[in-house]
């Protein structure tokens, strides 16, 4: 039988699906759509398949959803025409602000403030870091992400051309676009990794000794030719 925290998961699975389900009807751009969504059902069968085997906690779970649930809606409409502006304006009368739909730029910043959590979990678990690097590799790897999937757009967009292609690229006429979204992503992930630092530096005692430690040299000798000398002298012909 189940425990609670066992159930939580998969009732939030549920209520994800559902959320995706509304927002999957009539989508304004379904090639954009269909290719956005390719990326997250990736994500989703990964962590479906190593749910018994690698279960991550509820908080990086819940933070996987937040971030989906943004990308949702984001692909619903192509990022570039999600009517936030409308739905402010509906609730108090005003508009945000004008000019340029920011949606993506919110996004970007959720996918490295949302994930980097996740990530450091892992990290942790698997590669068994500790101290310095276990902040600064997620990190590393939210800005390699980000990076990756500025990739995936801009070959999406040389391929499919045409308004599906623009839409997906979502530059709004901004040359420095990519660039941007990279350092919101980026920054993003910093924020959270210093959240995460300053909760355990304020209550884990060995905080200190632990980020000390993972500096410490663990061999002094280089690698490189060094390396490949003793590799030859294990391995004589």
């Amino acid at each position: 039988m189940m425990n609670d925290r066992s159930r939580y998961p998969v009732w939030l699975f549920i209520g994800f699906a559902i959320f995706w389900i509304v927002w999957a009807i009539r989508p304004r751009y379904f090639e954009v759509w269909v290719v956005e969504n390719a990326l997250m059902l990736i994500l989703m069968a990964l962590l479906i398949l190593t749910r018994k085997r690698f279960p991550l906690s509820d908080i990086s779970y819940t933070l996987i959803a937040i971030f989906l649930s943004l990308q949702t809606i984001g692909a619903h409409y192509s990022y570039s025409k999600v009517p936030y502006n409308d739905w402010f304006s509906a609730l108090f009368g005003h508009e945000l602000h004008e000019g340029r739909n920011h949606y993506d730029r919110l996004v970007h910043f959720c996918f490295g403030f949302f994930l980097a959590y996740p990530i450091r979990e892992i990290f942790l678990r698997i590669a068994g870091v500790k101290g310095f690097w276990g902040y600064y590799l997620p990190l590393d790897v939210t800005m390699s992400f980000s990076m990756a999937y500025e990739l995936i757009e801009w070959g999406y967009a040389v391929v499919e051309g045409g308004d599906a292609g623009q839409a997906f690229l979502g530059t709004q006429g901004d040359p420095w676009d990519a660039h941007k979204d990279m350092l919101l992503a980026s920054i993003g992930a910093m924020i959270s990794m210093c959240v995460v630092g300053f909760i355990n530096w304020k209550f884990d005692k060995h905080f200190g000794d632990e980020f000390r430690e993972s500096l410490r040299v663990k061999r002094a000798e280089p690698l490189g030719e060094v390396k490949l000398a003793e590799l030859r002298s294990s391995h004589p012909d």
